[in-house]
């Protein structure tokens, strides 16, 4: 067991990690004051190569493996949490989807631009009343010769309202439960199909959020990804590689946070010396290290799994879990360090906090990642 990045994950590691420091961190702030994306950051990262890092050469990808994939989100979760969020919606939700089920001609017209930053895609799985009980979805695909008319509503989705192509699930099959859903491509201007944003959100404020409404929206049967009534587990590959990529942005958040604290813990004086020779402050400090530790481990075993391509549901739920959680603790215990200056954007610790809260709802709760880890270990599914 080798626990050393190899040459090329370190490469990769190094040129994110400059570009994070240079292009992101200083302007965090301002995006999500603003509630702004940054597009043309996001167009000069497809350029150097960071977007794509896991998709195939032969589609404008770099080609690199899954444990490059986590360093990436790792370290644009350390600087901005909706840059990471972006990333992971657009190659996991996205790009890999569309890999792993797409037709040929499918795949050339979308995962390359997506690669590259040329165009954002979105995942339209959520709606009003079906968050974790994806089956019990309202919206309908009804057959018209060699077309589908969708009807119905998706919410909390991201990129919908920037989005050249989404991948919209719907019922073509009432009555069949997760097998009667199927996988559609709708790509932006299709009539019927209105996306608009949601704002005052709580965190990933820089980062496209909306819902979108399907009044008749027809589609040829070309548009369908995968076979017709394989939706749910279209949808399911999915987020085990969403989850992958939401947990390794947890553990960069988190040491973000961590290396704040350390940072003011050696400066700041309390009591005629420095709050880092405290004994309690010691201990919270102690804590976050040894949890980041544990959820990166937890994303390299996934990763590692992903790169001999066999099942990891079990492993990447139990590293989305656990990083869910463990950044949420973090940023408390590292605003706790910092006191009354965390609770102001002096510091950009009030952002992370802000920002982690929703590691434990998107992409399946917390709750949902313990019942599919049970399922797991004991063979009886509690859904």
């Amino acid at each position: 067991m080798n626990f050393d990045l190899n040459e090329e994950q370190l490469a990769v590691q190094k040129m994110v990690r400059d570009f994070v420091a240079n292009e992101i961190t200083p302007n965090a702030k301002e995006w999500d004051i603003k509630e702004e994306f940054p597009m043309d950051l996001w167009k000069k990262m497809g350029d150097l190569g960071i977007i794509g890092t896991s998709i195939p050469e032969e589609y404008e990808g770099s080609g690199m493996d899954f444990i490059s994939h986590a360093i990436v989100a790792e370290e644009l979760g350390y600087g901005c949490s909706s840059m990471r969020g972006t990333y992971s919606v657009n190659i996991s939700l996205v790009a890999k989807t569309i890999l792993k089920w797409g037709t040929e001609e499918q795949i050339k017209k979308y995962v390359p631009r997506i690669a590259t930053g040329e165009i954002f895609g979105c995942y339209g799985l959520t709606e009003p009343d079906s968050g974790s009980d994806a089956a019990s979805m309202k919206s309908t695909a009804e057959q018209d010769g060699d077309y589908y008319i969708l009807n119905g509503n998706k919410m909390w989705i991201t990129h919908s309202d920037v989005s050249e192509v989404s991948l919209i699930f719907a019922k073509t099959d009432k009555d069949a439960g997760a097998r009667g859903i199927t996988c559609f491509l709708v790509e932006k201007g299709t009539p019927g199909f209105t996306p608009q944003p949601i704002h005052e959100k709580i965190g990933l404020k820089a980062q496209n959020t909306g819902e979108i409404n399907m009044d008749n929206v027809r589609v040829h049967k070309d548009t369908i990804l995968g076979p017709v009534g394989r939706g749910f587990a279209v949808a399911m590959s999915a987020l085990d590689n969403a989850r992958f990529t939401v947990a390794a942005g947890c553990v960069g958040t988190a040491q973000a946070a961590l290396d704040i604290a350390k940072e003011y813990a050696r400066e700041r004086v309390q009591f005629g010396k420095p709050i880092a020779t405290k004994q309690l402050v010691q201990q919270l400090i102690a804590n976050a290290a040894l949890e980041i530790e544990m959820g990166r481990l937890l994303v390299y075993r996934a990763g590692f799994l992903k790169n001999k391509d066999v099942r990891n549901t079990r492993e990447t739920c139990m590293a989305k879990y656990f990083c869910g959680e463990m950044v949420n603790r973090v940023t408390y215990d590292m605003m706790q360090v910092l006191g009354g200056y965390s609770f102001s954007g002096e510091y950009p610790l009030e952002r992370m906090y802000r920002d982690s809260r929703i590691n434990t709802l998107y992409e399946g709760t917390s709750q949902i990642q313990q019942l599919i880890i049970g399922n797991a270990e004991l063979e009886m599914p509690a859904f």
